[in-house]
């Protein structure tokens, strides 16, 4: 897809992984961006609100960064993200510092292509899905993958990570 070259996407071909992106008018007045990937492309593509997913970056009690990926309906449960990367507490990092270690701009935060690779974990819920989309890195674009390549190619560990 010309102008969709994201370094999330450009992993995803590197590695020869099925995929597709998609793509979606992006208003710079919404407020959760979450929630705009939902509304554009559930029924466009044949997904639930579950099985579109989004990337936070959270701040762990070690001083150190971490990514949690949930599905955007979900609040995340930061004690249980911190749990399962082996903290004890965890806050929602400072968002320079979010765009700094991605290197993607706050609401396109791809958890795939990372400028510095985190400690990652994604919602155990993915495992549920023949397919889940996430961020490609830019707003207004999605990735549509295999749960398996996406817990493979960060590195992720699964988790129940979702909050109630």
């Amino acid at each position: 897809m010309a102008g969709t070259a994201t370094p999330a996407t450009k992993l995803l071909e590197k590695s020869k992984t099925a995929h597709q992106v998609h793509s979606y008018d992006h208003d710079p007045r919404a407020e959760s961006f979450g929630d705009e990937a939902v509304t554009a492309l559930a029924g466009a593509v044949g997904v639930t609100a579950d099985q579109i997913f989004k990337t936070l970056v959270i701040k762990l009690d070690t001083g150190k960064l971490a990514v949690a990926v949930l599905p955007v309906p979900n609040k995340l449960s930061l004690k249980a993200a911190a749990a399962a990367l082996g903290a004890s507490k965890a806050v929602m990092a400072d968002r320079a510092d979010a765009e700094r270690s991605s290197g993607y701009v706050f609401g396109g935060i791809s958890p795939l292509g990372q400028r510095k690779k985190l400690p990652t974990v994604i919602d155990a819920s993915a495992l549920e899905w023949d397919r889940v989309l996430c961020s490609a890195g830019r707003r207004g674009l999605e990735i549509e993958l295999a749960p398996g390549d996406l817990v493979d190619l960060c590195g992720a560990r699964t988790a129940s990570i979702t909050a109630g």
